[in-house]
């Protein structure tokens, strides 16, 4: 069973961090944890600064400390948030054949396999878990990639019973509203009352373009580093018709592997061949 789901000294610190807080993360105290409760709080410390786009400072942090499989993965997700792609993979696909019971294995190699484009890895690995909500949680997000959203809302539902009103079940089960739409965005909405990035997106599809850029421009001015709360600037600019150049160049220097560049790329170059086949009728 995941120990930061339930009522406990880890608690306050997970909440912080799925709720995008990561300064207050990293700066949590954690002189008064019980033993074994300080690595699982070093971890979601160091995930924090490598969200906040600190990874190489969380490289030299752990450096020499491999053997623990918990910082391997750390390791591995810094690598992977600074381009170093077939290190962080190949990394990733190692702690899964050795480690796979590790929950910090699970959820972090999982992160990474799916975001290389290895689904089918990843799922293997998250499937594993034994009552971990995080896992819980990534494995939604990969149905819901996958367009299965009846998959998610299964999870998330199986989830409920054991997990009841966990804040990771709960935002789970409002990214699968997003998706499901009508009165769910505005459920969302209301979940999300402390996440001003998925708020933002609750606004854009509740059409709301104006309050969506406010929440955003609030999650930019917490963390200038927050690349979601870029990414999803990109598209409300998108949508209001607005110029989009400086946002994507920043994204691509603080996250140049991050999900939303790599589709856009993807997109442009399937664009560029359909182009490149009416180009040459009419050149013809």
């Amino acid at each position: 069973m995941d120990p930061l789901y339930a009522e406990g000294e880890l608690l306050t610190i997970h909440n912080a961090f799925h709720q995008g807080q990561y300064q207050k993360v990293i700066d949590f105290d954690t002189s008064s944890l019980s033993a074994e409760s300080i690595l699982p709080a070093r971890v979601l410390q160091l995930r924090a600064q490598i969200s906040s786009g600190h990874a190489e400072e969380v490289l030299a942090d752990i450096e020499g400390e491999d053997e623990v499989p918990d910082l391997a993965a750390v390791k591995a997700l810094a690598q992977y948030s600074i381009g170093s792609t077939t290190e962080a993979v190949e990394e990733a696909e190692s702690l899964a054949s050795t480690s796979s019971d590790n929950m910090t294995v699970q959820v972090l190699g999982g992160t990474i396999l799916q975001a290389a484009g290895k689904s089918e890895e990843a799922m293997a690995l998250l499937t594993k878990h034994s009552g971990s909500l995080e896992a819980v949680a990534l494995i939604v997000q990969i149905h819901l990639q996958q367009n299965r959203t009846d998959l998610a809302l299964k999870e998330v539902q199986a989830a409920r019973k054991w997990a009841q009103d966990s804040l990771l079940v709960n935002i789970a089960e409002s990214w699968v509203g997003l998706r499901l739409g009508g009165e769910k965005y505005q459920q969302a909405f209301y979940e999300f009352e402390e996440m001003p990035v998925c708020q933002a997106v609750a606004e854009i599809h509740l059409g709301r373009l104006p309050e969506a850029e406010a929440a955003l421009q609030q999650a930019i001015q917490r963390n200038l580093d927050d690349v979601e709360a870029i990414s999803n600037s990109i598209v409300l600019n998108v949508l209001s018709a607005k110029d989009t150049t400086e946002l994507v160049e920043s994204l691509r220097s603080k996250a140049p592997r991050h999900h939303f560049l790599t589709d856009l790329e993807e997109k442009s170059a399937m664009f560029d061949q359909a182009a490149a086949k009416y180009s040459a009728r009419v050149a013809a």
